[in-house]
């Protein structure tokens, strides 16, 4: 099992500007940098909305990731102050997330459930029962 811990950021807007820093400082490189326009999901957005970022992933050095997005202010979503940061978790199998996800949500509050997203992995967002939210994501899916 491979197994690394990803912090992940959200922005209102400026996640573009905010990691375009943040490698200018830690240096690394893009491995995605992706604006909801650029995917089937930036349809019906506005103008503004389809140039936020839907996914930045920083390659710092090997095995340190820095990710992140801008929420989406027609989905409801709202930035504050400890909303803005998530411990994201990529599984091996779609078993490992499932375990995961029914284990760290159990008795928290589900903002996504553990289900099929647009670019064809098992995806899930929660706050566990401490208030800490995560992030899980499986690639590999059948």
């Amino acid at each position: 099992m491979s197994f690394y811990f990803v912090p992940y950021l959200n922005f209102d807007g400026n996640a573009a500007e905010a990691m375009g820093l943040y490698k200018s400082i830690l240096g690394g490189e893009f491995s995605v940098f992706q604006r909801f326009g650029d995917t089937d999901m930036g349809q019906g957005l506005s103008e503004e909305e389809s140039s936020r970022m839907m996914h930045v992933a920083l390659e710092i050095a090997p095995g340190y990731t820095l990710m992140a997005s801008d929420i989406l202010p027609s989905n409801g979503h709202v930035w504050k102050p400890g909303n803005n940061h998530y411990i994201s978790l990529n599984a091996d199998d779609e078993a490992q997330a499932t375990l995961w996800f029914e284990g760290l949500s159990a008795g928290g509050e589900i903002e996504m459930p553990l289900q099929r997203v647009p670019w064809g992995a098992l995806f899930a967002i929660f706050t566990d029962a401490y208030g800490v939210k995560w992030m899980i994501n499986c690639d590999n899916v059948g």
